[in-house]
């Protein structure tokens, strides 16, 4: 029965032997092929990588009212996918980092106030903001 085992074994061994040894020599000749290939088409590949433009990442609200003065406060902000609806940002609470907090303000449709109060802004964590450049920032 040991006899039985070992042979079993050494027959799994040399099979084994046999893939690494056709799995080398396939590796081999894919490496050589592709370093015998001429240095423009390398240049060229790599600079069609270049190219490719990332996709850009959207900002979330503090991330768009940092660069504002005051950080926003009076200018208007709407989600990307809104039209005609945009926020005055009335006042900012921001967590240690700078770009999480809660944020609050008035609405406005169609360039008008819709409302009289501020109230709290709700998504501003979504990456999903921009400023809008149009309105005039109220003192």
């Amino acid at each position: 029965m040991a006899a039985v085992l070992m042979n079993r074994a050494s027959a799994l061994e040399r099979m084994a032997n046999h893939f690494r040894l056709s799995f080398n020599l396939f590796r081999n000749s894919s490496t050589t092929a592709s370093t015998a290939s001429p240095p423009a088409a390398a240049a060229a590949a790599a600079e069609g990588r270049a190219n490719k433009s990332k996709r850009k990442k959207k900002k979330n609200l503090f991330e768009v009212a940092q660069f504002l003065p005051n950080w926003g406060l009076g200018y208007h902000v709407a989600k990307t996918h809104w039209t005609g609806i945009s926020y005055q940002i009335t006042k900012i609470n921001l967590y240690k980092d700078g770009r999480h907090g809660k944020a609050w303000g008035i609405v406005h449709k169609d360039g008008m106030s819709a409302a009289d109060a501020p109230k709290k802004i709700s998504g501003v964590h979504k990456r999903c903001w921009r400023y809008i450049p149009n309105s005039t920032k109220a003192e």
